[in-house]
């Protein structure tokens, strides 16, 4: 990990950066977390990571460990359907609500999102795979209009990312969906609100689909 400045979102960061030790896994399912040395690789004193591992615990991606300290949850199925299924219904009403109410130089700023995404895949990088992904749902939540969603969802992206993660470590070809967030942002930038309403469920189920039988086969 490398030392980050100090600023107003500090704990952010720090949970940002722990995140994305452990969606990359380079922090497994089980390992105990130090906070003197995670405040020592990131230049940060104690109180800021205190924290972070506190929200990353109410997240779900830390647990108490044994005795006392926390680790690294692991992962259950069960519990990514339910997150996946809770987000199908609300993405795509968020969805469903953005759709005629997006301008052209915000369609571009979606577009310009997609091809991030599609340069991650390509890369083959897990931390940008999962970056350009996530940035890609929270700007649908900015586009419906309802200020709820966002905050509503962002407990449910953390462990999303943690899923994407521990899946694309295992996963040699990755999946491009980049197809189906293009074809959810074309219904948006059409107006078409039923179809991209049905187009953010599917991608979302299957999606669910995915994660849940990959996690139960390894």
């Amino acid at each position: 990990m490398k030392a980050i400045a100090t600023q107003p979102n500090l704990v952010d960061q720090v949970k940002d950066a722990l995140l994305a030790e452990i969606a990359s896994g380079k922090m497994s399912p089980g390992e105990r977390i130090i906070q003197e040395q995670i405040a020592l690789a990131l230049g940060v004193s104690r109180q800021p990571v205190q924290q972070a591992l506190m929200l990353l615990r109410n997240q779900g991606v830390l647990t108490d460990a044994p005795g006392r300290g926390l680790i690294v949850a692991p992962l259950d199925a069960d519990h990514v359907a339910h997150i996946y299924e809770m987000r199908a219904a609300i993405e795509g009403m968020a969805c469903r609500l953005a759709a005629g109410n997006i301008s052209e130089q915000t369609l571009k700023q979606g577009s310009a999102i997609i091809e991030l995404g599609r340069k991650a895949v390509a890369s083959g990088a897990i931390v940008k795979m999962i970056a350009a992904d996530i940035k890609f749902h929270e700007f649908l939540y900015s586009l419906s209009g309802n200020p709820l969603i966002g905050p509503a969802m962002a407990t449910h992206l953390t462990y999303t990312q943690r899923v994407m993660g521990e899946v694309l470590i295992e996963d040699q070809e990755p999946r491009d969906i980049w197809d189906q967030h293009a074809k959810i942002l074309e219904a948006i930038g059409k107006g078409k609100a039923e179809l991209a309403e049905k187009l953010a469920k599917e991608h979302l189920i299957h999606a669910s689909q995915f994660m849940v039988s990959r996690l139960k086969t390894t």
